[in-house]
């Protein structure tokens, strides 16, 4: 099994919810339920990545690692790279980035992420399930991947990829489109790449940071699990849904 360290970026501050890290799912802080998944993955080293003292003493108070990174940072990635960086790991450390609103990412997917680095013709690795309904396909907020026969990313975008030129311009392009999801593994000396690097043209254009890693020439593999994780929480409904899932498990 591949050796892995987990870092979750989260950031206080939110458009669509406010607060979201420490908002209560449960019983507990969301941000706590998506520590726990890290810890169950069977990970090294689990560490929370903030610039805000709130997520900090939240983190405290359920004995996470967390470390305060600067406030200057754009993206979580670039935490990550500060963690990185301050807890001195080598260039080959793999290091996975677990998003702080995924508390349903199901622990042996972080797992299944961080492998996929075995296959050394691989600098980023990522999870991806297929589209499940044409309203999916055609919403900006599910961001698509399309891959080659290896398993590695053609593209990502937020628009409806591939296109198809039939009378029936849905169903046959949907059978080759993945609906990504928001978990990364790097080695450590391919993220400080990506975070050195300039955001590319790309990336500015669809909002979507693993574009900056294909502009470099990087490859990303796409893992397709067996199962599909939980929905993230960006909204109160959201949180409404997650909230239900995880009392009807528990």
């Amino acid at each position: 099994m591949t050796e892995f360290v987990v870092v979750i970026p989260a950031r206080f501050a939110s458009e669509r919810l406010p607060g979201k890290p420490l908002r209560n799912i449960a019983g507990k802080p969301m941000l706590q339920h998506v520590y726990e998944r890290g810890v169950e993955s069977g990970a090294k080293e689990v560490i929370i990545a903030t610039d805000d003292q709130r997520i900090v003493d939240a983190a405290i108070s359920f004995d996470a690692a967390v470390y305060m990174t600067s406030p200057e940072h754009r993206s979580g990635t670039d935490r990550l790279a500060e963690v990185a960086r301050t807890h001195v790991w080598s260039a080959d450390t793999v290091i996975v980035n677990l998003q702080g609103d995924e508390p349903l990412m199901p622990p042996p997917l972080i797992g299944l992420c961080a492998s996929l680095l075995e296959d050394e013709r691989a600098d980023v690795a990522t999870l991806a399930s297929p589209v499940r309904s044409e309203e999916d396909f055609v919403n900006p907020n599910v961001v698509k991947a399309v891959v080659d026969y290896e398993g590695f990313a053609l593209y990502f975008s937020r628009a409806a990829i591939p296109f198809a030129r039939s009378a029936d311009p849905v169903c046959p392009a949907m059978e080759s489109t993945l609906h990504h999801h928001g978990i990364y593994a790097y080695r450590n000396a391919v993220l400080q790449q990506i975070v050195d690097a300039d955001q590319s043209p790309l990336e500015l254009a669809e909002q979507l940071e693993q574009l900056r890693a294909m502009s470099l020439g990087m490859r990303i593999k796409v893992g397709i699990p067996d199962f599909r994780p939980g929905p993230g929480v960006d909204t109160e409904e959201d949180l409404q849904v997650v909230e239900a899932l995880l009392r009807s498990s528990g």
